[in-house]
């Protein structure tokens, strides 16, 4: 479970049919299970056509993005491989479990 005084968020931005998106999605479950150090970092999505209001201020071109405090983690690029997602998602993982 997640401890609310200790917990670390990134801020994902997704489309429900993009097929990126659920590369990266799948990717951050296999991560969770592989790396305890992963299991206190929240990633909350957002669905960006449903929750426009959500991106106000957040600039990119491509989804998934992930941010955390501001900061550009990981945006994903047309013909990108699901292992080359997983690495960009276990960099932006890494990230954060580093910091504070």
């Amino acid at each position: 479970m997640y401890k609310e005084n200790n917990m670390k968020k990134i801020m994902a931005f997704y489309l429900t049919d993009c097929p990126y998106c659920k590369k990266a999605k799948e990717a951050l479950q296999e991560l969770k299970n592989e790396y305890d150090e992963y299991r206190d970092i929240m990633v909350e999505w957002h669905e960006e056509m449903q929750e426009p209001e959500m991106v106000t201020g957040y600039v990119y071109t491509y989804v998934p993005v992930m941010y955390w405090e501001q900061e550009k983690l990981y945006e994903a690029q047309p013909g990108q491989t699901y292992d080359e997602i997983k690495a960009f998602v276990k960099a932006a993982l890494d990230k954060v479990s580093k910091k504070g």
